[in-house]
């Protein structure tokens, strides 16, 4: 789910002293158009807000919900309508951020 490398090569990336504000901005970030998706989904902007949301997953190391979201830009960048998609991507999205979110102290404790 989450590729905790990733996670430890990005906070020496950015060094320990900004890494708590890069994941902050990710997450705020990220939120804003999993709200969007939930709650306004517009078909004409799915494809550029899964390759956003893609490119920001790999950086924090959300392997599986990058997976999800570049699967859904090809699906969607071929004209596919991906509205039936998009709950699967939105669970895997809460459930790896609050796997990274409890795991996250303890990883960068060890």
């Amino acid at each position: 789910m989450i590729d905790w490398a990733r996670v430890l090569e990005l906070r020496e990336e950015v060094g320990p002293e900004d890494f708590d504000e890069v994941v902050a901005l990710f997450l705020d970030e990220v939120d804003e158009v999993i709200t969007r998706l939930r709650d306004t989904p517009d078909p004409a902007r799915f494809e550029a807000d899964l390759h956003f949301l893609k490119g920001s997953a790999l950086s924090l190391g959300f392997a599986d919900f990058s997976s999800l979201c570049a699967s859904g830009e090809v699906r969607a960048a071929g004209g596919q309508d991906i509205s039936a998609d998009l709950a699967s991507l939105l669970t895997c999205y809460a459930a790896s951020r609050a796997h990274f979110l409890s795991e996250l102290p303890g990883r960068l404790a060890a």
